[in-house]
């Protein structure tokens, strides 16, 4: 069995239930725009490639422009970095996965699509009990997931080769990373996105439960 020195985590939706305030967030941004707001268990189907990305989606299909998306960008990104604490949370599990890491010495890293400011400050406020030896969000200088770029960076700093990381998600824009840096994909059941979408886009393995980790560690 390989030997697994590192593993690479996604944020939301991996570690974090970031739906609900994210969500409230857009929906406000929206709403002082005068444009209709969406349900919670829509904003599953936006989030993954990037607040950029998320607008193009919650926009109105005729009102979408470079502009009008960019504008509401920035005023997400506002509106988020007051907010992002409000209900957000760690799936249950994490902690108990994340010390078990930690007292196994492996390598934890963590590369997101949230832009990089509001990534950090996540990490500090709800993860603030664990240590990661990398955190990337987002950055203007290397392209979004599921380009490698990120993850490769990642591997190169830890100087550790990208065929001995896990690679934890919980959409396909994750499984398709991992496969792109060759990293060992893993996805998990309980993120944003359905079990079939992971498997379909290169998921090596699912678990269930976070602790399950450790089993494709050990």
């Amino acid at each position: 069995m390989m030997k697994y020195e590192a593993v690479l985590f996604d944020l939301d939706g991996t570690l974090i239930n970031t739906v609900d305030d994210i969500g409230d967030a857009a929906n406000r941004v929206l709403s002082n725009r005068g444009f209709p707001i969406h349900p919670i268990s829509t904003y599953y189907q936006f989030i993954g490639e990037g607040v950029k990305v998320l607008f193009t989606r919650a926009l109105p299909q005729e009102k979408r422009n470079e502009d009008l998306i960019n504008t509401c960008l920035k005023e997400f990104v506002e509106d988020y970095r007051h907010n992002y604490s409000v209900k957000s949370k760690p799936y249950d599990g994490i902690a108990e996965m994340l010390d078990a890491l930690n007292e196994r010495n492996l390598k934890r890293a963590i590369l997101s699509n949230k832009p990089d400011p509001l990534t950090r400050d996540c990490v500090a406020s709800l993860l603030s009990n664990w240590d990661f030896d990398v955190v990337f969000g987002q950055r203007t200088s290397v392209p979004r997931k599921p380009d490698p770029l990120g993850a490769l960076e990642i591997a190169e700093k830890l100087t550790i080769s990208p065929s001995n990381f896990i690679y934890l998600g919980d959409t396909a824009i994750d499984m398709k990373t991992a496969v792109s840096a060759g990293m060992f994909p893993v996805g998990v059941a309980w993120g944003f996105r359905p079990v079939k979408e992971l498997k379909e886009n290169g998921a090596r393995a699912i678990i269930e439960k976070p602790i399950q980790l450790l089993d494709l560690i050990t």
